[in-house]
């Protein structure tokens, strides 16, 4: 039986009267690859913002290991440190080298002095090919690398999930792909992740659930195979024709 790392359940969140999560309900196994789709304004990057308690549900709980995140007194640091985000906007610190991006969530958060910390970093920052650019700060290297950058320095924490908010959305067509990559290597390896994306042929293709979104509300999850190959609501259907020829 698979190891169930993530439970939401009953999640509201609105914005003074502009209800933008509804009811939401799903859990996240162990090994789990979800990609969330939906048009934009649908709630997707709000409910990755929730989960990672960048914003505050309104209502409903989420279970970590059996835990409510959102109760009052709990260390979400340490939660933040198992359960990484990577922004569209790659967040990275512009004053800072690339090595020293990686070091910092180590240092502050893990308390790992310098010596460990630059190891773990160099050593994340070679698996996703930017060990050859420690140096750089951010306005040095392209879109593609600093979100390659930041990959690696939420894979230093050693998450047991990654929740990725439309990773290549900032990115030109062309620094897509190598992104993509690093990404599907990671699905290789195991590694629990939750990604919201518009890039379909990766939550068709490589994702092992899909969750489809609208107006704030699940309207249909499954494996990619039924989503994408006979999905049961027409809104998903209507969704997916913009993408695929039916």
């Amino acid at each position: 039986m698979s190891e169930q790392i993530l439970s939401i359940q009953h999640l509201s969140k609105s914005f003074g009267a502009n209800v933008v999560l509804r009811d939401i309900d799903f859990s996240v196994q162990k090994g789990d690859v979800t990609s969330i789709i939906g048009a934009s304004g649908s709630g997707k990057s709000t409910l990755l913002r929730c989960i990672n308690l960048l914003e505050t549900p309104t209502a409903g709980q989420i279970l970590f290991h059996g835990d409510d995140i959102t109760k009052r007194g709990y260390n979400v640091p340490a939660y933040r440190a198992k359960v990484g985000m990577v922004f569209q906007s790659f967040n990275l610190f512009n004053n800072m080298t690339v090595l020293d991006n990686c070091m910092a969530g180590l240092k502050k958060v893990m308390h790992q002095d310098r010596d460990t910390a630059e190891q773990t970093a160099k050593r994340y920052l070679d698996k996703v090919g930017m060990l050859p650019y420690i140096h750089a700060k951010p306005r040095q290297i392209s879109g593609g690398q600093k979100q390659r950058v930041a990959i690696a320095r939420a894979l230093a924490m050693e998450p047991e999930v990654l929740l990725f908010d439309e990773p290549t959305s900032a990115l030109d067509p062309q620094m897509v792909g190598e992104v993509l990559d690093v990404m599907k290597t990671l699905v290789k390896e195991g590694l629990t992740m939750l990604v919201v994306t518009h890039e379909m042929a990766f939550a068709r293709d490589v994702s092992s659930r899909t969750v489809f979104m609208k107006d704030g509300i699940i309207w249909e999850e499954g494996a990619p195979k039924q989503i994408f190959g006979q999905p049961e609501r027409a809104e998903t259907k209507e969704f997916l024709s913009r993408f695929f020829d039916r």
